[in-house]
């Protein structure tokens, strides 16, 4: 049974923290570490999307 997609903040923080050098899956004060970049997501998907793209990816999860 194929996986499901992950989410695309979720998939952006795990790019990011990729890109800092850091293990995605690192525990960081009790949860994984790409987590810590969500709001460095946010920010970018917030500038780059229309508000109603910005609804549905946050509707996505994480």
């Amino acid at each position: 049974m194929p996986r499901k997609p992950k989410p695309p903040r979720e998939r952006a923080a795990r790019a990011l923290c990729t890109y800092s050098g850091n293990p995605e899956n690192t525990m960081f004060e009790g949860r994984p570490q790409w987590e810590s970049h969500l709001s460095e997501v946010d920010v970018v998907l917030k500038a780059a999307l229309t508000p109603e793209e910005w609804e549905r990816v946050k509707e996505e999860g994480p």
